[in-house]
């Protein structure tokens, strides 16, 4: 047996960060519209990445698409990444908000 292997083991294990997971199995909460749109879509649109899309009142169904398929620079998200219910929720939430006078963009 190769005693450098064991010391080496060791040592990385102790190097890896412990990371908060969500544990297998466990079913994670349905975040609100507001919640989804701060976290995934606020990021690009209304900065002057993405098209401002509040206050539009562009489709529902076409937002939904748009999101699952993607479009030009944006990229499509998965059910793993918005549930099939948080992007009902979203895409109804989009087609109605008003406007918001802090976003700015194309």
């Amino acid at each position: 047996m190769k005693t450098w292997l064991v010391p080496s083991l060791a040592l990385a294990m102790i190097a890896v960060p412990v990371v908060a997971q969500q544990k297998l199995g466990a079913v994670q909460g349905v975040r609100s519209p507001e919640q989804v749109y701060a976290k995934v879509c606020g990021y690009c649109h209304g900065r002057n990445v993405g098209p401002v899309i509040l206050g539009r009142h562009l489709p529902a169904e076409a937002i939904t698409y748009i999101a699952r398929h993607g479009q030009n620079g944006m990229p499509a998200f998965r059910p793993t990444e918005i549930t099939p219910a948080e992007l009902d929720a979203l895409a109804h939430w989009i087609s109605t908000a008003p406007a918001r006078k802090e976003e700015h963009g194309q």
